[in-house]
């Protein structure tokens, strides 16, 4: 029979064979580095531009002006993707500094004669300049030149790149027109083939697609020259390739502007295109592309829509001007026989929202001077219960939004169909 005071004794051992661990957790947590915080939001906002930005459309070039900080903002140029940057950064500065802007030329792209670009990039006096100032205009060209010369071999951002960011996250705007527009997400467009080609071949990592420099986030992929090029149906195998669920495409002489709430407001001349894939699915046994249950809006000049609640606020024209199904008066079949053409899908979805009928078809397919049999695509476009639309006030230049329109995409062999209906 143990005493209390052998039992006290092995009790006290106990204690402190398991305080030897218990401390040796605790040393080993204090040598552990602090997790990091996450990275704060951008202050700043984005003016993303279709392309074709022209110098009379003051709503544009005023708002990024006015985003810079008003009359005399210092505005850093980085003509980086044009095909000759010194006369292109001249233009944009002169149009600039038209409305009231002070800005400059950042001497750094991949075709400018005289220059090492890498050298350029990492030039400490020059990053200071661009950090110093209320915004930074990427100009049109080929984006590819834009990565290749503000992104370091390894990935990482340059001293420049470095600088524009800086001012993005201070409260600054960062702008770009077209090939500018294309590196504002994650991934961009990189050498694609035609908007077809996209459809029957897909993208690839690193030679359609490639990453961009992400200005809107992970979360949004962005497209330009949209609707008069008829890009929307190349946007949705990007899409789909990098699980992307949301994407914004922009028409040309057009911008979103993106604020620091990722509310998005449509200025300009025309619209933008937005894509919805959080409940789309795909037929994985299909010869070729195919997508169910994608959601595409109509985004009119004035809309706002918030990338985070995804509520949409008609403009101001639009206000009251929600169309009623029961009101429509039209009834015939509404077809597109050529849905990548410009602005064709537009078309297509204001004529099906004003008609009795719910649904709607296009057609795709590689042009007129083909041989068949060749393989095209059937884009069906269909009101649910959600699709919405609003009409502008003025009869004299009507315009229309239009909100959650189903599209379903199918191959189609028009060879064989047109075989199959002779016979």
């Amino acid at each position: 029979m143990r005493t209390p005071g052998i039992m006290l004794k092995h009790l006290i051992g106990a204690v402190l064979m398991l305080a030897v661990p218990l401390q040796g957790a605790a040393g080993l947590a204090a040598t552990l580095p602090a997790a990091k915080p996450a990275p704060a939001a951008p202050k700043g906002a984005l003016v993303i531009i279709g392309g074709g930005l022209r110098g009379d459309n003051a709503d544009v070039w005023q708002r990024i002006v006015a985003l810079a900080g008003g009359p005399g903002a210092r505005i850093a140029v980085l003509p980086s993707a044009a095909a000759d940057p010194q006369r292109t950064g001249d233009r944009i500065a002169e149009r600039l500094n038209a409305y009231g802007a002070a800005a400059f030329v950042v001497p750094l792209a991949v075709r400018l004669d005289g220059s090492d670009f890498r050298r350029v990039a990492e030039d400490a006096e020059l990053a200071a300049a661009v950090r110093g100032a209320g915004g930074v205009f990427f100009s049109g060209g080929d984006q590819s030149r834009i990565t290749q010369a503000l992104v370091r071999e390894d990935g990482s951002r340059s001293a420049v790149l470095e600088a524009v960011w800086d001012v993005y996250r201070n409260g600054g705007v960062v702008a770009g027109d077209s090939a500018g527009a294309a590196i504002m997400s994650s991934t961009m467009f990189y050498s694609p083939q035609s908007v077809f080609g996209t459809l029957r071949g897909g993208v690839n990592d690193g030679r359609e697609i490639a990453p961009g420099l992400g200005f809107i986030g992970d979360d949004v992929f962005v497209d330009q020259h949209l609707l008069v090029r008829g890009r929307f149906a190349r946007m949705i195998p990007a899409m789909l390739k990098k699980g992307y669920k949301f994407g914004l495409g922009i028409d040309e002489n057009t911008a979103m502007v993106v604020d620091s709430r990722r509310n998005v407001e449509i200025v300009g001349h025309k619209g933008a295109l937005l894509i919805d894939l959080s409940r789309a699915t795909t037929d994985s046994a299909s010869a070729g592309f195919n997508v169910s249950n994608a959601v595409i809006s109509y985004l009119d000049r004035g809309d706002r829509y918030d990338l985070a609640s995804h509520i949409f606020t008609p403009s101001e024209a639009k206000a009251g001007g929600r169309l009623r199904a029961e009101h429509a008066v039209l009834h015939q079949p509404v077809f597109s026989p050529d849905i990548l053409g410009r602005n064709a899908v537009v078309e297509l979805m204001e004529s099906l929202i004003v008609n009795r009928r719910v649904e709607a078809i296009g057609i795709a397919t590689s042009g007129p001077q083909s041989l068949l049999p060749e393989l095209g695509f059937q884009f069906t476009f269909s009101k649910t219960r959600d699709s919405v639309g609003y009409a502008s006030a003025s009869s004299a230049a009507q315009s229309y939004s239009i909100l959650n329109v189903r599209l379903d995409i199918r191959p189609l062999d028009i060879g064989q169909s047109l075989t199959t209906r002779k016979n």
